[in-house]
């Protein structure tokens, strides 16, 4: 498989790790510490095309492919893991299921605005709805030409912001079988009856938006349901498999910010006459940061590879979110034994990415649950 990068991939490594560089370091540690959702900056983002970077030109995206999304994702969390996210949700949650299941009309409507100007929400997740995606309470019945919803939904990212237009939302529609029928659907955010509120507090990502939402009797019409009736499930988890690659390109990204940063911690700081990055101890912590940073982007790079090709691509995506996270973790750990108390304080931005990694081992299926993705691909 050819690993090498094409020169637009080359281009848009270097634009968007300018723009993370000169735009989003700036302002990353004041929007984390203060919890801000930053709307300028994200404008920005969508002025470069970030918003719509594997949607059709036809919908005024930028019809580019998989890998050059993950380059994306990947350099911006380099930098700040809540930018990060707010972009690779958008993407991988909120426009993928729209662009890949919706109808003309569904496309027309909305993608052309998710390119440019607004974000959109992926309601999967509720209190009883982690893991186990089929724990769906919400529910969706028909009364006359109308799908009336309840229900709610919680720790949905970009659900809840001045940009936000909508959400995806799962929701028992019936039985089939005598098992729950899920179907989705999509509602804008102004629908009477659905509200939208911050979920503050958090530990990581401070600075990206997380929503819960709120469903009392919202009426919909049949053109609001995406895909056919009793699909829901499928197309929930089939985006999914894409979301574990924008989580894989977090953490790598993160983990290369981590080791940059302790790199350089390590050739500046002194100790008994000399560069700590001269000590054993030190040199070979640094060196399996940067070969398992390496082969995790062996690894990732290759999954997207995979699904440009337009061959399945579950288990490499597992395989690649489940590496990527350990290897974050491993990395900042690592990172902040480097630095010492330096790594610990909130002057050093090593301090958020500690924080910021911590996720990456839980959003888009947990280690566990992706273990056992990858052992029912091999056959066990």
């Amino acid at each position: 498989m050819n690993f090498d990068l094409t020169k637009e991939q080359i281009n848009l490594r270097e634009k968007v790790r300018n723009f993370a560089e000169l735009v989003v370091k700036p302002v990353a540690a004041y929007n984390d510490e203060n919890e801000i959702f930053d709307v300028e900056l994200t404008k920005k983002m969508a002025d470069m095309g970030l918003l719509g970077i594997c949607v059709p030109k036809e919908y005024g995206g930028q019809e580019l492919d998989t890998l050059s999304y993950i380059i994306a994702v990947e350099e911006l969390a380099r930098v700040d893991g809540s930018t990060a996210a707010t972009i690779a949700a958008d993407n991988s949650l909120g426009i993928s299921p729209i662009k890949e299941y919706g109808t003309k009309e569904q496309k027309e409507k909305y993608l052309p605005r998710l390119c440019k100007t607004h974000l959109w929400g992926f309601g999967l997740t509720e209190e009883t709805a982690g893991c186990d995606s089929r724990g769906t309470k919400s529910t969706a019945y028909k009364a006359d030409d109308k799908w009336i919803i309840n229900g709610s939904k919680l720790f949905i990212t970009n659900s809840a912001t001045p940009m936000t237009l909508g959400c995806t939302v799962q929701v028992i529609s019936g039985e089939k079988d005598g098992k729950p029928e899920f179907t989705t659907f999509l509602i804008e955010n102004d629908t009477p009856g659905f509200s939208q509120s911050p979920m503050n507090r958090k530990m990581m990502w401070r600075a990206s938006n997380t929503g819960r939402l709120i469903f009392e009797n919202v009426q919909l019409s049949q053109e609001n349901m995406l895909g056919a009736r009793g699909q829901g499930s499928h197309i929930m988890l089939a985006t999914l498999d894409g979301g574990r690659l924008s989580i894989a390109a977090m953490a790598l990204g993160c983990a290369q910010g981590a080791y940059e940063m302790a790199l350089a911690y390590s050739k500046e700081r002194e100790q008994f006459g000399k560069p700590i990055s001269k000590f054993q101890a030190v040199s070979f912590k640094l060196a399996d940061m940067a070969m398992k940073i390496e082969a995790a982007r062996c690894l990732l790079y290759k999954a997207c590879r995979i699904k440009d090709m337009g061959m399945p691509f579950g288990k490499e995506a597992a395989m690649a979110k489940l590496y990527c996270s350990e290897v974050a973790a491993e990395v900042c750990d690592n990172a902040v034994q480097v630095m010492g108390g330096h790594g610990l304080l909130k002057d050093f931005d090593m301090e958020r990415f500690y924080r910021d990694q911590r996720i990456l081992q839980i959003g888009e299926g947990t280690s566990e649950i992706l273990r056992l993705v990858i052992s029912r691909y091999i056959g066990c």
